[in-house]
């Protein structure tokens, strides 16, 4: 992350990039840059689309309706893809938006949404939860955008679980216990993360989840977190444990 450039207007694009490409920008792409950042032709930016790299590139308006970039030399390689999935019983519009944002910044590759017991929203827009990953992959340099998955019941996610990723499940209920010793015992591995919703799961999912061979129970402290703060916390203590903040030095 040394080599992004935080002072540049960064905008996802559709793909492949390669120098040369012409990509025509959508309306709201092309009102964002004209009349909101008052670009003038020939403005630079960088443009990305999630696996060719960061590009330099150029805007050029076509007219009352119509914009376009030119991609011209890649200023950054695409990083090798992550592999860290979100699990999350879904929260309500402002939540929801914040703990998507918050997680394409923790870098999760796939976000999940779960419906359990205490779910209390059953209906997902699943283009403004792609909107909000897009924004926060923008605006903090990111380069992958995470996939948004269909809505599905935990029961039917535990039954087509693939034992070979490790899901870590964070347990408001659990025997408090120290959740960097905890996650040391993770094998190495894909891993997902799974919050619940805001009552917490019931006596009856708790059993089913703990006793799932490929499942490790994750307390996250000794106070009770909202499901929002509890996505970053978790986020960060398995990207520092077992994912890809390891092994760097000062």
């Amino acid at each position: 992350m040394s080599d992004a450039d935080f002072t540049s207007t960064r905008l996802f694009v559709d793909g492949p990039l390669t120098e040369g490409t012409i990509v025509p920008l959508r309306p709201d792409q092309r009102n964002y840059l004209k009349n909101v950042l008052r670009f003038s032709d020939g403005g630079a930016l960088r443009v990305f689309d999630g696996r060719s790299g960061e590009w330099r590139a150029r805007y050029h308006d076509r007219g009352k309706r119509d914009a376009e970039v030119t991609v011209e030399a890649q200023m950054r390689p695409q990083p090798a893809a992550g592999d860290l999935w979100y699990l999350f019983a879904p929260l309500k519009h402002a939540r929801l938006d914040y703990m998507v944002q918050k997680a394409t910044e923790m870098g999760v590759s796939r976000l999940m949404p779960v419906t359990t017991h205490h779910t209390q929203v059953h209906r997902l827009n699943l283009d403004r939860m792609r909107a909000n990953a897009i924004e926060a992959a923008e605006q903090c340099g990111v380069l992958s955008v995470p996939d948004i998955a269909e809505p599905m019941k935990l029961g039917a996610v535990l039954h087509a679980w693939q034992p070979s990723r490790r899901l870590i499940f964070c347990d408001e209920g659990a025997v408090l216990a120290d959740p960097l010793a905890t996650l040391a015992t993770v094998p190495r591995g894909p891993l997902a993360v799974l919050v619940g919703p805001e009552g917490g799961f019931d006596a009856a999912e708790r059993r089913q989840l703990a006793a799932a061979p490929f499942t490790t129970v994750l307390t996250l402290g000794p106070r009770i977190l909202r499901a929002d703060t509890a996505a970053v916390a978790a986020l960060a203590l398995v990207q520092a444990s077992c994912g890809d903040w390891r092994g760097f030095s000062a």
